[in-house]
């Protein structure tokens, strides 16, 4: 089982387990980050595999290491504003993280070319 998987699969756990008890504020603080590193995670991956380039290649687009890649996208890290940055520059995309509504969403969209 993959990193994203096991942490996807002990969220389900968690909250099966606290179905119908409510939960404390600490442990929704972290079921929201998880979701959104795992949002970013997968929104990063599906940018990059629809540009049809290696996690290699994009690394070196984004002045960054490869493990560095894999971590964001197994959602095992959440990067800083100036690494989304460079990431978001590196897929040719616009990063767009909505907070409001109590359901954050993160999307990667096409950018057009720079002359």
């Amino acid at each position: 089982m993959n990193h994203a998987r096991w942490k996807l699969a002990r969220e389900r756990k968690i909250a099966a387990g606290a179905a119908g008890y409510g939960e404390s504020p600490e442990v929704e603080a972290v079921r929201t980050e998880i979701r959104l590193a795992f949002d970013l995670g997968q929104a990063v991956h599906d940018r990059r595999t629809r540009l049809g380039i290696s996690q290699t290649e994009l690394a070196e687009r984004a002045h960054m290491t490869q493990p560095q890649i894999s971590r964001i996208e197994l959602a095992g890290t959440v990067p800083t504003l100036p690494l989304l940055a460079r990431l978001s520059e590196a897929l040719g995309a616009s990063l767009n993280i909505a907070l409001d509504g109590g359901v954050p969403t993160v999307t990667l969209s096409p950018t057009a070319p720079r002359d």
